[in-house]
């Protein structure tokens, strides 16, 4: 039964995480905890597992060609370090407060999308950027990228949404890059770091792992089949919901 509830668990998270570009660790992460295990030990896992996120959605978008080289090498060459520095550094930020402010980070892009009916739905990448336009977009990713490292749940909706706002993205390719380079590398990277602590149940990786591989692939074949609009709908309640639930998780850690 543990088996089968894992393989639930894996596959509809990463499903929705695949449609919406990011939002796994606040759907697998509770269920696994809520299964059973600590919370050290439920990171631990989790992080491993979502690098198989970044390997079925890869699995379906590496054959549209669709990520643009300049955006790739920059969640490449800004986000990986900034997530391993975050490994490094995570026993030093205060975990309620990192919560509460990704969580109404989460909720705020949310609702600013929501009330900005054409942002993300058409891609304008041709406009150039001046130097302070790239160097404030670089830190924020950056920022985002530490955050990833260290508190793990939220962060991927964060980077979604960024590529939309800042870099003029639409919706569709804002969330095929994050899949890729933050599911795939990021994640990569942060497994590596959580993977040293032999804090990792491998017993249930086997199993979330296929699981989370085929979700995420089908979740990306989906989203390549939908209207634009549509994966902006689904962006907005995840990273909603994901939000609310960062927030009732803070609250808890008050108890």
């Amino acid at each position: 039964m543990e088996q089968v509830e894992l393989v639930l668990v894996g596959f509809f998270a990463n499903l929705m995480s695949a449609m919406a570009g990011g939002g796994a660790g606040l759907l697998q992460l509770p269920g696994i905890i809520w299964m059973g295990l600590p919370l050290a030990a439920a990171l631990a896992t989790h992080k491993v597992t979502t690098v198989a996120l970044g390997l079925g959605a890869g699995a379906h978008i590496f054959k549209q060609r669709a990520l643009k080289r300049s955006t790739s090498w920059l969640l490449i060459w800004v986000g990986v370090p900034s997530v391993v520095f975050g490994t490094q550094i995570v026993s030093w930020i205060p975990e309620q407060p990192g919560i509460v402010m990704v969580g109404l980070l989460n909720i705020l892009l949310s609702l600013y999308s929501f009330l900005n009916k054409g942002l993300g739905t058409v891609s304008n990448t041709e406009t150039k950027m001046t130097l302070s336009h790239q160097i404030i977009g670089v830190l924020v990713l950056a920022f985002i990228g530490v955050l990833n490292g260290s508190l793990t749940s939220g962060t991927g909706l964060l980077v979604t949404m960024w590529l939309v706002r800042w870099y003029r993205l639409d919706y569709r390719s804002a969330t095929q890059h994050t899949l890729i380079w933050v599911g795939l590398l990021w994640n990569f990277s942060g497994a590596l770091g959580f993977s040293v602590t032999g804090q990792v149940v491998w017993g249930w990786v086997m199993w979330l792992v296929p699981a989370a591989f085929v979700g995420s692939w089908l979740g990306a074949w989906w989203a390549s089949r939908i209207q634009t609009k549509y994966i902006k709908r689904i962006f907005e309640a995840t990273a909603f919901f994901a939000g609310v639930q960062l927030l009732l998780k803070a609250a808890q850690m008050t108890h």
